[in-house]
């Protein structure tokens, strides 16, 4: 078992040249929005967590990004409900949610 049951990786990447990026649809806001309720959970949630950023993860036209391991699932958001919706059943209750998966 590693040391975290669930390592999440926020996309947070700026690219210069201003194409398509995580970090255009405001992906570090929602990386420290999911840090603050992973932590705000605290005991809710069964196991350690760990949430990162991440420079490109190269799925840009998708994005923006997360992924979560040691599953390796891929997943877009468009807003805090999303994100609310990944902690609830995949940090907590380790459900995948398909919907918002690519």
């Amino acid at each position: 078992m590693s040391y975290y049951r669930y390592h999440v990786f926020f996309c947070t990447n700026l690219r210069p040249d201003g194409s398509q990026c995580c970090q255009q649809c405001g992906a570090q806001e929602a990386r420290d929005y999911v840090k603050q309720r992973v932590k705000a959970l605290g005991a809710a949630i069964p196991d350690k967590v760990r949430i990162n950023n991440a420079g490109c993860l190269d799925r840009c036209t998708e994005g923006p990004v997360i992924v979560i391991y040691p599953d390796a699932t891929w997943y877009t958001y468009v807003d805090h409900a999303d994100l609310d919706e990944i902690i609830a059943e995949h940090l907590v209750k380790g459900r995948i949610v398909e919907r918002l998966r690519i």
